[in-house]
């Protein structure tokens, strides 16, 4: 038992550095496809970021670690499998470019993991739409009404002022957005990672109560940053390049608008896919210059890819752990 734990958790802190590794590029990709800063100077700003992520509060970690399964079937074994099995989509997507939501991977593997193992008797389904569903979706179309709302509110302040001297001002504070929207995202991200390993500890009585650990809680962030810092320069290419074309005040337009319905929803407790936060900010920024700014085409293979994710990763997660279970003789991973 004490095996199959260690092994969850160091699962857990490698598919955190793969979140990082992906989807935590996102922090980064206004400020680099604005030229305001490089590669390298905005994955270190962002893993900075991250780390500070610890002082949005923990309720994302509790939402994750008891509101989409239940806690007693979380098993080192469930969660292997699940991880295992969210993988698949997550590399195929990976190397297509897309920057699919690792939010909507983890719980579409959780739940798939959580059917094979308990049947559908075991998901917190309320949970999983008011808390997850419903916000992850909303998101996006907040973000991108912010956006729309602080580009219309700095062009009506800004309107005599040359654009070269508007975007040399906002190239400076696009630095701070962008490290705002990290420190939301490692709040987010990080979190869901916490919550999973805090309910291992009750799976295996390591602690009476669901509860989640400061050292849970630093080691995530730690995953998290690093694998921010290793990159992900495909996903920025798709969003920065791709998706529209940004100047700095665009960017801090997005970024800001992202880090504000980000930074709000870890606070209550809403995990969100960061990556579907920015897309929706950056598309909003796009269409106020005109619709054709925005590369629809692009936008609609990422919105085929976030429809897709969180059934095709619980369908992956279910046959993985049918098949580990098969392999390994048990019906379930019950505790003993």
């Amino acid at each position: 038992m004490t095996e199959l734990l260690i092994a969850a958790l160091v699962m857990l802190l490698l598919w955190t550095f793969w979140s990082g590794f992906t989807d935590a590029s996102n922090s980064i990709t206004t400020i680099v496809s604005t030229g305001v800063l490089k590669p390298l100077q905005a994955v270190t700003l962002a893993s900075l970021g991250n780390l500070m992520g610890i002082f949005l509060g923990e309720a994302v970690a509790t939402t994750v670690g008891k509101g989409i399964i239940r806690t007693e079937i979380v098993s080192g074994m469930l969660v292997i499998t699940a991880l295992l099995g969210g993988m698949i989509w997550d590399v195929f997507t990976y190397y297509k470019g897309l920057p699919i939501s690792e939010t909507q991977v983890l719980v579409g593997a959780l739940i798939g993991s959580g059917i094979a193992v308990g049947g559908f008797e075991v998901v917190e389904f309320g949970s999983v739409v008011r808390r997850i569903v419903v916000p992850m979706a909303s998101a996006p179309i907040i973000a991108f009404l912010s956006a729309v709302g602080f580009v219309a509110l700095l062009v009506r302040i800004f309107w005599r002022m040359a654009k070269e001297h508007v975007n040399k001002y906002f190239g400076r504070l696009q630095i701070l957005s962008s490290l705002f929207f990290s420190v939301t995202h490692g709040a987010n991200d990080a979190m869901k990672t916490a919550g999973v390993m805090a309910a291992l500890l009750v799976y295996y009585r390591a602690q009476a109560d669901f509860a989640v650990p400061l050292w849970a809680i630093l080691i995530s962030l730690a995953a998290l940053a690093s694998g921010t810092f290793f990159g992900g320069w495909r996903i920025v290419k798709t969003m920065g390049f791709r998706l529209t074309r940004l100047q700095p005040w665009q960017g801090f337009c997005a970024e800001t608008a992202a880090a504000l319905v980000v930074g709000i929803a870890s606070r209550i407790g809403f995990p969100l896919s960061t990556s579907q936060t920015v897309s929706g900010s950056i598309m909003g920024v796009g269409v106020t210059t005109g619709s054709h700014h925005v590369r629809w085409r692009v936008a609609r293979h990422v919105f085929l890819a976030w429809v897709l994710t969180i059934p095709m990763s619980a369908l992956s997660a279910y046959l993985v752990t049918k098949l580990a279970m098969l392999i390994v003789g048990l019906e379930a991973p019950v505790p003993s």
